[in-house]
Formats: structure tokens, C-alpha cells, sequence
């Protein structure tokens, strides 16, 4: 489905007796004031964008199939005459854009609405009339973007045949009636064509700048008038719902990232990648469907005042499309900064006939309260003040080890990852940061005081991004601490926000504003923490694909690379030798301890999930695909027991948890505690 944004409308049920496609010929024209925009935007990207390319054929090649790909990614509304036919553009939208001219972007959106409502028009009048037969045993590939374009319209009806079946066989399957199905049908592609007609030249435009925007790097972005007051609104954090992040993936809504200390991460119903196709307010509120809805009317219905219950419709990741729906409730809250601020606890583990007090100090986000620090209040809260303050707590506990869990963890103040690396190191460099103009800065800890020197473990994972990357990038490269877990996201770059009214002051229209990256981390090594991420010292399965989930994913992701290295002494508390011997007891424990053989598996079980792109159409093959997800997911717990000797015999627990990720960091802490290795 259109990846494009649109406008959902709440609307009676229709009888459709007209064509989309006969009765709507609107098309859809630029306003004067676009064309100095794209002028205005191409030039500052010259100017300040860290990669310093001007537009030229290779960049406008490279907009052309991104502008294809948010119009039409899954390759099911145009046909290969379309495509051949707008090749005309490949290597000419930087020669329009100088001109001040966006008839491309216009053209083919035009040629794309069009497409778009024919294939309604054929849902409408003729599939939803047809029966369908579920004994047949035919697929359907869902990830179409590596597929060529459909020859003809019979290929792109039988596409659409399928898509269709594919939905009516899912509500059957969830127990609705032919003719509830019919109706939930009739209502879901009466409202794609009416959204269709609501959009407008500022949709148009929006989406074709981002096209030339992403084209430099995919968090380069141009913020429409309406998008500017959403960013706004979610940077100061002052709307009220579940705390996630969304995204559009084809006709769906899936969730992008849970954010830390919200109401959906205190629930523990909702994971990223989890896909939500329906929402309800209350407990007796209808469920809505909102399978091609545009993102920000699906997030107008899930927010809401505090204290109220919203019901989500969703199919959880762990069980993909095969899985059957689940309704799950969730309370909607402020998220506040005392619900992303860290927390600790402390864990007891016997070992060898000795008490262990292994310290955990989980930390969501890299936060300061900058409204604080204006009015000179001389508490206000911070990531390195308030781990210290926790810390100090857990040095009076008595604990013998910490682990700090920066999972899940975006990032966020680059002051507060050099501050809180402060508490860990003597004083020195702790991230370098290159310019546009090729001008590098070095961010040191000046505190000579090394706050805590105890045995230390990190955890990270595909999650951790930004500013976790530099503090584990710091302390691994210090030879600090082991870092435990999955790589992590890759995002070494930071954006700055322009107002385009500094430059088009005279618009007479309303102007939107342009994200852009203008610089880059580097750890003290050289190595840029961008696309790669961090390496842990010791790795945990993963079922994320790092061409699908983090920086690397995007093909316009700033590369990889390295500069001049600083000075810096290490702490020389972690040798080669001590991750070596770390690495073999995790293999050990891979191949002996239950509860890791079977978390393993279940990745590996998952993994195989996110990577199947064909669902079957056939009700009896899709039913048992349906149990046995549902069967995996149920057993999914883990046994609190745990392994730590060669023969795979159960010796010791540790306290009740089924955070196998957590449990296997506190077992390396453990034995760095025990054997004293290095």
C-alpha cells in the first residue's frame, strides 16, 4: 500500500456505484513559493550538509528512485510503462530544481493518484464482489521492492486479487462472517480513496522534498509547516498517550521503538515491530480499523488524556502476519523524565559458597532537565548526576560488581554520555566530533576522580543508538569494561533544525523548516561510530538483521570511517586475554546451559519469522501456521535455572527473571568477580 501520507476521514458506509478514477480528474499543481524552496533547501545542503555534494545527475538519479519508492515501495499501483515513461526525469531533476522548478515531483505524483484510485476503483466494484477460494494453495509475496514493476494491468490485478484475499482471509480467521468481512472490507478501501482525494499540494511537495532531502542521509529531512508543529510538540514531550514511536511499513502501522519509563514499556504489551491494525478508546469503544491510515491520524487516536484506557488491535512480531491478532489495554500517561530517568538495583548470587552483589543500573535515555539548569536550580536532574547519586547508593549496599543496561536506549544529550564515562575513567578524551568543514573537536572528561573502578559490564543492542554508542565506545576502547549484547544502531551523526523563513522571508505562504547532519562522532580510536556501531566484546544471538533494523538499513546512510586517533591512556582493567576467556565460558554455556540453548533457538526461530516475506492464502496451511506461532509464543518463558559449570549441571540461581539478555551479562560479571581473569 501507498507509503505516502494521507488524510484519514471518519465517513458512513458508502455504495459504491461510480468509478474513483472517472469522477475525480483533479491534478494536483505547485505553488510559486515551492520552487524557491527547493532552490533555498539544495542550496543550503551545499552549503552545510556534512557530505558537501552539490545536486547533480548522480543525486538526482538517486531522488528519482527514492521519490518511486515512497510513492509506490511495494510495487503494486504503477506499471513498467509509468517507470519508462518518467525516465525522462532520472538525470534532470537537478537541471528543474535550479530552475526553481518542482514539475517532476507534481507529475508523477499525478500519474500515482490516478493509479492509485484505479486500483480502489477495481478492489471496490469488482473484487469485493468475488468469492474467494481458500482451499487453493497459492502464496503471496509481501516485500514486492526487489520485484520488477507489473507488465500489464492483468498482472497488477491479480497483485491486487491477492492482497485482498490476503486480508479477507485474515478476518475470517479472527471469526468474522462473509458479510462482516465484506462490510470491514468495503469501509477499509472506501476510506483509501476518499483519503486519496484529500491530499494536497503540500502532501505532494512534502513528500517529494524528502525524496531530495534523504537522498543526502535519512535523517536529513524537510518539515512541512504541520509536520514542523508535530516535531516540535514531540521533542518537548508535551502530548499524552502510550510512549511509542511508529512508522508506516506498506498499508500498516508498526512500531518503531518503545520509548523508555512510557506506559507501553511499563506494561510490557507492546514490543517493537509489533504491528497495530486497529484502536479502541475505553473498554467498550468500537474497534477502529486503521490498516492505511496515514501515521499521524493512527497517533492522533492513540493519544489522549492522561488516566484514559485505549485498546490496540495488534499482530505481535514474535508471530508475525501468520499469528493471530491480539487486543491488548494500555492507560495513557505523561511520560515523564522521572520515568526515563536510571534506576538500579542489586541482585544476590551465590558463587562458589560466596555471596555475590552484583549492582544494575538501568539506563533508558541520555537526559538533562534543561528548564532546571536555565533557572540556575543547582539539583536539577541529569543521566551522570543521577547515576552517580546511584552508584554512591550501591557502594553503600556493598555490591561487588555493576552492570549498566543501556538497551533500548536512543540517546539524547552528547554532554551527559562524556559526563557519565567521567564517573568510569580518569580524565581524558572520550569522543571526537568532525564538521562539515572538516574541523574536528575533541570532548574530554576533565575529572581526575575516578568515581567507580569496580567490575563493570554493558549491555547493548540493535536499540542502543547515538549517544549509548559513545559511552560504550568509550569504555571499550579504554579497556574499561566488557560490553555485552547485540550491536548497536549506528547512528553516529548530529542534525541541526534551519528555519526557511531565514532565508525566503517574503513568502507570502506559510514555510516548513529543514533537518539536516552537519556532524559526526568519532571514538578516540578514529573509528566513527556511524553505520557500524559498536562491536560487543562478546556477542548475543540476535534475531535483527543489520540490513534491516539500524543505520545500516538505509542505503543513503553516511558511510563508515575512520579519522586521526587521539591520546589516551588506558585503564587496562579489560586484556585480550580477559575477553578471550569470557568468550569461551559464553560458548560453553551456548552449548550446555538449557535456558541459553533455548533463547538461542528462539532467536534463531524468530530471525527465520522476520525474514519470510510469502504468507500463505490457504485457510487450513494458514490456520496451522496461526496454532504453531501461538504455541511458540506461549512457551516462550524461561526456566530460572541456570548452568555455570562445564558439565552442564544446574549448581547455582540467580533471582527469578526471564531477562535471559540481563541474566547472561550478571553471569559474565559473575565471573569476572570470581576468577579474577585478565
Amino acid at each position: 500500500m501507498m507509503r505516502m501520507r494521507g488524510v484519514a476521514v471518519s465517513f458512513f458506509l458508502l455504495t459504491i456505484t461510480n468509478s474513483f478514477a472517472a469522477i475525480d480528474t483533479t491534478r494536483l499543481e505547485a505553488k510559486p513559493v515551492y520552487g524557491r524552496e527547493v532552490n533555498a533547501i539544495t542550496e543550503l545542503l551545499r552549503a552545510y550538509h556534512f557530505r558537501k555534494i552539490g545536486i547533480n545527475d548522480s543525486l538526482s538519479s538517486r531522488i528519482f528512485d527514492r521519490y518511486l519508492n515512497e510513492l509506490d515501495n511495494n510495487k503494486s499501483y504503477f506499471l513498467d510503462a509509468d517507470i519508462k515513461s518518467f525516465e525522462k526525469y532520472r538525470f534532470a531533476i537537478d537541471d528543474f530544481t535550479r530552475q526553481e522548478n518542482v514539475q517532476p515531483g507534481f507529475e508523477i505524483y499525478n500519474i500515482f493518484r490516478k493509479r492509485y484510485l484505479q486500483r480502489m476503483d477495481y478492489v471496490l466494484n469488482t473484487l469485493l464482489n468475488q468469492t474467494f477460494d481458500y482451499s487453493a494453495n497459492e502464496t503471496m509475496e509481501t516485500e514486492r521492492e526487489k520485484l520488477p514493476w507489473p507488465k500489464t494491468k492483468e498482472e497488477l490485478n491479480e497483485i491486487w486479487r491477492k492482497i485482498v484475499k490476503n486480508q479477507a482471509l485474515s478476518l475470517k480467521l479472527a471469526g468474522k462472517k462473509p458479510e462482516e468481512i465484506k462490510e470491514t472490507l468495503r469501509k477499509r478501501f472506501d476510506r483509501f480513496a476518499k483519503s486519496m482525494m484529500q491530499v494536497n499540494a503540500e502532501d505532494v511537495f512534502s513528500a517529494y522534498m524528502n525524496a531530495i532531502t534523504e537522498a543526502y542521509d535519512p535523517h536529513t529531512n524537510y518539515l512541512s509547516p504541520k509536520d514542523t508543529d508535530l516535531f516540535k510538540q514531540g521533542m518537548s514531550l508535551s502530548l499524552e498517550g502510550i510512549g511509542a514511536r511508529l512508522q508506516t511499513e506498506n498499508e500498516y502501522t508498526k512500531v518503531f521503538e518503545i520509548v523508555p519509563g512510557g506506559p507501553a514499556a511499563k506494561s510490557g504489551l507492546l514490543a517493537p515491530n509489533d504491528i497495530i491494525t486497529g484502536v479502541a478508546q475505553g473498554l467498550e469503544g468500537e474497534m477502529v480499523d486503521v490498516i492505511g491510515w496515514r501515521i499521524d491520524d493512527v497517533v492522533k487516536l492513540i493519544k489522549g488524556p492522561k488516566g484514559t484506557l485505549v485498546r490496540l488491535q495488534i499482530l505481535p512480531a514474535i508471530t508475525n502476519a501468520k499469528g493471530p491478532a491480539k487486543e491488548i489495554s494500555i492507560v495513557r500517561e505523561k511520560v515523564k523524565l522521572e520515568d526515563q530517568a536510571a534506576k538500579k538495583k542489586v541482585i544476590e548470587y551465590q558463587q562458589d559458597g560466596r555471596l555475590q552483589k552484583l549492582g544494575v543500573i538501568t539506563l533508558p535515555s541520555f537526559y538533562m532537565d534543561f528548564d532546571a539548569y536555565q533557572r540556575g536550580d543547582s539539583d536539577y536532574r541529569s543521566t551522570s548526576r543521577d547515576v552517580r547519586k546511584l552508584i554512591g547508593e550501591l557502594k553503600a549496599e556493598g555490591i561487588d560488581g555493576l552492570v549498566m543496561d543501556l538497551r533500548n536506549n536512543g540517546g539524547g544529550s552528547l554532554m551527559e554520555a562524556v559526563e557519565l564515562t567521567g564517573l568510569f575513567i580518569k580524565e581524558g578524551p572520550v569522543v571526537q566530533v568532525k564538521n562539515s568543514l572538516n574541523k574536528v573537536e575533541v570532548l574530554p572528561d576533565d575529572e581526575k576522580e575516578v568515581f567507580y573502578s569496580g567490575p563493570l559490564v554493558l549491555l547493548t543492542n540493535r536499540f542502543s543508538a547515538s549517544a549509548s554508542e559513545i559511552f560504550a565506545g568509550a569504555i571499550q576502547d579504554y579497556n574499561r569494561g566488557v560490553v555485552f549484547g547485540e550491536s548497536t544502531f549506528g547512528k553516529g551523526t548530529v542534525q541541526s533544525v534551519y528555519d526557511l523563513k531565514r532565508v525566503i522571508p517574503s513568502a507570502g505562504e506559510p514555510l516548513g523548516e529543514l533537518k539536516f547532519t552537519f556532524q559526526k562522532f568519532y571514538r578516540v580510536t578514529g573509528s566513527s561510530t556511524q553505520h557500524k556501531g559498536v562491536t560487543p566484546d562478546i556477542l548475543m544471538p540476535s534475531a535483527l538483521d543489520a540490513s534491516k533494523y539500524g543505520e545500516s538499513a538505509s542505503e543513503n546512510a553516511l558511510p563508515w570511517d575512520v579519522i586521526k586517533p587521539v591520546m589516551f591512556q588506558k585503564a587496562g582493567n579489560i586484556t585480550p586475554k580477559t575477553i578471550a576467556q569470557l568468550n569461551q565460558s559464553f560458548k560453553d554455556r551456548m552449548k550446555f546451559d538449557a535456558n541459553l540453548k533455548k533463547y538461542s533457538a528462539d532467536v534463531e526461530e524468530l530471525k527465520k519469522t522476520l525474514s519470510q516475506t510469502k504468507i500463505s492464502l490457504n485457510e487450513t496451511v494458514r490456520k496451522q501456521e496461526m496454532d504453531e506461532a501461538e504455541k511458540k509464543k506461549s512457551s516462550a518463558k524461561m526456566d530460572t535455572k541456570i548452568s555455570v559449570s562445564g558439565d552442564g549441571m544446574p549448581v547455582n540461581t540467580l533471582e527469578k527473571m526471564d531477562d535471559e539478555f540481563l541474566r547472561e551479562g550478571l553471569l559474565i560479571l559473575s565471573e569476572l568477580l570470581t576468577k579474577r581473569i585478565g
